[in-house]
């Protein structure tokens, strides 16, 4: 058997929440062809920005800024590397020499002869010898001369179109050609630049050119003998007065170009012993490249910092040597990321909760899109291909597309249910439907409920007695008053039977107050009928009479019934039909309002009085029925219940009493005076019957 709806309504009134799985199943199956056509291409659309952002305009540069954010803050903070040395010509050799282009080479062949001397266990020089100078031989015969692993730049045209020409490539090559030896051989120095200009990854190996020379200086494991992964850049970890000691030495060329004794010789060779030299400028506005950590000012200058090539050599070299290899995630893996931060984009926007709950949740997403990436960063992994910003537009794309096409859906449930319920449910069991339309099943189910049925003395003889056109304007007019009364005290209207509205409580929402709520209502109802049939008074119509109302409470099915092209949800079963006895015996008691014990007992009100025991019209059991008498006082009530008490009770005397005092005082109220006639025409514990 079918579940109608439960109330699952939290205590502070928000409706229960629709389970994601049930909101997902709806999504697929009302969505429509078309539309899921285009929730299904939006939503492969957002996958392909979360797998290839890096590819795309402006998002590859947002990435790339990110990039250099983790690769920044994630750097290792390490102290000076004793295993690298730089040896500059700066900009003070440079004006101390009176030569900037091409730089001294005899200052350089007398540092090599010096350093040649020291151990170190390679040199690297990061200079090309692209166009002659005066003493080029001195330098020449001081390379085919050194004992030590020496590796001399290259460059090609091809490679570097706006560094070095085809004439200079030419005297480069002759120039190399005439100092190889076994010690002294080119090495590559080309490096690679992102579509920003900022060296993020190590250089391809193009066949044609020498070894890389972080490749060449210190041996490689043939597994990484071509690695083109991020760059690990390194940050100083030492800090005294403002002063950092860099993570590479940079010593000026000048130091071991000048004459040396064996003496001063030896104590410059604890700078280069077993160390790899390289050998290069540092000079402002030449070789400098932006990095990683340019795109951030630097906490001792204040400036974004660029990095000169011999330096980026030298990060690369360390890399090298302590084997610090990054290794990105495989394509399957980001298309499997790509895929879930859509589908949780999408899952975001079916999600029922409270918006705390979904404000959680999205900056729960949010942050693991921020620190997932630093995560990998931190733990080796290359994220120079991870879609971190795509991740965040894929998520949002995901969100899009699924908010969008449950909101059209939405919107067509609310549509059918402000034009299919609004008139006959309350506003938050409206709401309810409204979320979860599903809950209406179209079976039954056995329902404890209270029931009101209602009646409008004198409108048949109205209607035959005035046209057509007021008739129904009278009649829309009394059902919507009594309809707004109904609905405003949470109960679901059943059905207009002519001037009469069929109510219940229970169902389609239960609640705890259900009782209270009836009761309250079935008054209301008779004192809107009184004012109508007080404003009909004015206008040339017949009178019409009371409002004459019934509330009972039992079991009933309750449901949609009728079949799948016509229905209506309604309630049957003996409780309906004992309700509308009971607004039919009003007329015989000569009251207004008549409830059951059953109602009375659940309704919270004090303002009841009892109106005996009655068999009901077509029904064999007895039923205890009570009247609102608000305007009475406690005492009267009281006085009206011990009658009815000593009666049931079969105490003749006190009975005799209560009935003298009641007739006295009640002699005028009708509904009272009849109460005493049945009383008297029956036994103790009888019923009266009505016919």
């Amino acid at each position: 058997m079918a579940t109608t709806l439960i109330d699952t309504t939290p205590q502070d009134g928000r409706p229960a929440a629709v389970p994601l799985g049930k909101r997902v199943r709806r999504l697929v199956m009302q969505l429509g062809p078309s539309r899921m056509a285009m929730t299904i291409l939006f939503l492969i659309v957002a996958s392909l920005f979360a797998r290839f952002s890096w590819q795309m305009p402006l998002v590859g540069d947002a990435e790339r800024a990110l990039y250099d954010a983790r690769a920044t803050l994630m750097a290792p903070h390490v102290g000076q590397d004793k295993r690298i040395v730089m040896v500059t010509y700066n900009d003070e050799t440079l004006f101390n020499t009176g030569i900037r282009s091409p730089l001294d080479r005899t200052l350089l062949a007398n540092a090599l002869a010096n350093l040649d001397q020291m151990g170190p266990k390679a040199i690297g020089i990061d200079i090309v010898f692209d166009s002659p100078r005066p003493d080029d031989d001195l330098l020449k015969a001081q390379l085919r001369a050194m004992k030590t692993p020496t590796w001399l730049a290259y460059a090609e045209q091809a490679s570097n179109p706006n560094t070095i020409f085809y004439e200079q490539q030419k005297y480069l090559e002759s120039y190399l050609a005439s100092v190889t030896t076994a010690m002294t051989k080119p090495t590559s120095v080309l490096f690679r630049t992102d579509g920003d200009g900022v060296i993020r990854n190590w250089p391809d190996r193009p066949r044609n050119l020498p070894p890389l020379m972080a490749n060449a200086l210190a041996p490689v494991d043939p597994d990484h003998a071509n690695y083109q992964g991020n760059i690990r850049f390194l940050l100083p970890s030492k800090a005294t007065a403002g002063q950092e000691e860099p993570v590479f030495a940079n010593i000026p060329i000048d130091t071991f170009a000048m004459p040396m004794d064996p003496e001063m010789r030896a104590g410059f060779s604890e700078l280069i012993r077993g160390r790899y030299v390289l050998i290069g400028g540092d000079v402002i506005d030449n070789d400098q490249f932006n990095t990683p950590l340019s795109r951030f000012t630097d906490p001792i200058t204040g400036q974004h910092e660029t990095m000169i090539g011999l330096e980026v050599h030298a990060h690369m070299l360390a890399q090298q040597l302590d084997k610090d290899w990054s290794n990105p995630l495989p394509g399957p893996a980001l298309w499997a990321l790509a895929v879930l931060v859509v589908i949780a984009g999408g899952l975001t926007a079916l999600v029922d909760m409270r918006a705390r709950w979904v404000a959680l949740a999205f900056l729960a997403q949010m942050a693991f899109f921020v620190a997932f990436p630093f995560w990998l960063q931190g733990h080796g992994a290359d994220t120079t291909t991870l879609p971190a910003f795509g991740w965040a537009i894929g998520w949002l794309l995901g969100y899009a597309a699924v908010g969008t096409a449950a909101r059209t859906i939405g919107s067509r449930q609310r549509a059918f249910a402000q034009s299919a319920l609004g008139k006959y449910l309350p506003a938050d069991v409206a709401a309810q439907i409204m979320r979860d339309p599903d809950q209406l099943s179209l079976h039954g189910e056995r329902r404890n409920i209270f029931c009101i049925f209602t009646d409008l003395e004198g409108f048949t003889k109205l209607s035959h007695a005035t046209t057509p056109e007021t008739v129904a304007r009278l009649l829309n007019e009394y059902l919507d008053r009594l309809s707004d009364v109904v609905l405003d005290h949470g109960g679901t209207i059943d059905k207009f039977v002519g001037d009469a509205i069929v109510a219940f409580w229970g169902a389609p929402l239960s609640r705890p107050d259900d009782g209270t709520r009836a009761a309250a209502a079935a008054i209301a109802m008779y004192q809107v009928g009184e004012a109508f049939r007080n404003d009909v008074k004015s206008e040339d119509v017949p009178p019409v009479g009371m409002t004459r109302v019934g509330l009972h409470v039992g079991d009933a099915i309750v449901g949609n019934f009728g079949g799948e092209g016509r229905i209506q949800y309604t309630a049957l079963g003996d409780s309906m039909n004992t309700a509308s006895r009971l607004e039919a015996a009003n007329k015989s008691l000569k009251t207004g309002v008549l409830i059951s014990t059953e109602a009375a007992a659940r309704s919270g009100r004090d303002d009841l009085v009892p109106m005996g025991r009655v068999t009901l019209r077509g029904r064999a059991q007895p039923v205890d029925v009570l009247t609102p008498r608000a305007d009475l006082t406690p005492e009267q009530r009281t006085r009206i219940a011990n009658l009815v008490a000593a009666h049931g009770a079969g105490n003749k005397k006190a009975y005799v009493t209560c009935a003298t005092a009641v007739r006295q005082e009640f002699s005028q109220d009708a509904s009272i005076m009849f109460l005493i006639e049945r009383l008297n025409e029956t036994e103790s514990g009888e019923s009266y019957v009505l016919s």
